[in-house]
């Protein structure tokens, strides 16, 4: 099967883009819905953070270290790099004992327009806590002191990660794809699109014992805290703003998409083909629309997929529009 043409890009009356893609939206017994190729292979990039921070909960280590809501929201995050989120990454590694230097995800300039400004202002250079996966990797030190293991955790066979890869083939049903290393030097894992819409149905409708709690407690923290999971001006925290605690939504590089609906038990997945933030964030606009989740005149709906494209004079310029049959 083949990409299904999701978003289009109208200008002046011509189709001008298309973004194309696969889609799955699951519960527990299998795909509901899907768009493109189900079984296509992916990487879900930070999309599966969630996943990822399973044998943080599961195991002890967060309990163990005393590790709050606002905590694990951070581990799931792809965050800013405000003040929001680095005092609190800084936090929470000195409580622990760790410095800046443990973390092994690398240092870049923070999206967040005031921190940003700050640094170039100072003349002073990002650390790691900038990152935007900081909270993630602050989880992977946990885990790891946890395990009283290693310092190198985001070694493939450090056991941080042969925990996350159990976690990551269990919760998708399916022996990973292969694995690549992502833009913060963990190793992601690959599995199809159904097979991680599969994973977030197990996060709609946890089950009983460690796994189930483990899952819970994670989405519950991400509603709790949309603003940790991304930051101010970002889809993943303004969408599920205006959701009002009804689901999670969380991206991914390269065009990944997943959102997890308890109310329904359902799971979502999408991967936009060309890699295109524009098109993953219309792609997942128009599915929330669709599960009934946002009103189709809600603001946010109309920044991420309904509004007029605008130019620099601010004059309109063309429009994104669903694809004939997204969704139906």
């Amino acid at each position: 099967m083949t990409a299904a043409r999701l978003i289009e890009l109208w200008r002046g009356g011509l189709r001008e883009s298309s973004h194309l893609g696969h889609v799955v939206i699951s519960d527990a017994n299998g795909i509901v819905e899907a768009w493109g190729n189900p079984g296509a292979v992916i990487y879900p990039r930070s999309s599966c953070k969630m996943i990822q921070a399973l044998p943080l909960v599961e195991s002890g280590a967060a309990d163990q270290a005393g590790l709050g809501s606002e905590h694990l929201a951070l581990a799931c995050a792809s965050h800013n790099g405000g003040r929001i989120h680095t005092e609190r990454v800084a936090a929470w590694l000195s409580a622990l004992g760790f410095e800046e230097e443990d973390l092994r995800c690398g240092a870049h300039m923070p999206r967040d327009p005031e921190e940003h400004r700050r640094l170039l202002c100072s003349d002073s250079r990002p650390c790691q806590i900038h990152n935007n996966c900081s909270g993630k990797h602050a989880g992977f030190l946990t885990l790891k002191r946890h395990m009283k293991a290693g310092p190198e955790y985001v070694e493939i066979d450090h056991p941080v990660q042969r925990a996350v890869r159990r976690a990551f083939e269990e919760t998708t049903g399916e022996t990973a794809a292969g694995w690549g290393v992502d833009g913060c030097s963990a190793p992601n894992f690959a599995c199809t699109v159904e097979g991680l819409a599969h994973a977030m149905a197990g996060f709609a409708r946890p089950g009983a014992g460690a796994r189930g709690q483990a899952q819970r407690r994670l989405v519950e923290a991400m509603l709790a805290h949309p603003e940790l999971v991304a930051g101010e001006g970002r889809a993943c925290t303004e969408l599920m703003r205006a959701m009002k605690g009804r689901a999670v939504v969380k991206t991914g590089a390269e065009a990944v998409f997943v959102g997890i609906v308890p109310e329904r038990g359902l799971g979502i997945a999408l991967k936009v083909s060309d890699g295109g933030t524009r098109g993953a964030e219309a792609a997942i606009a128009a599915l929330l629309v669709h599960l009934g989740l946002l009103g189709e005149g809600d603001p946010v709906v109309r920044k991420y997929l309904t509004g007029p494209l605008r130019n620099w004079r601010g004059l309109e310029t063309g429009e994104l529009r669903r694809a004939e049959g997204f969704p139906v």
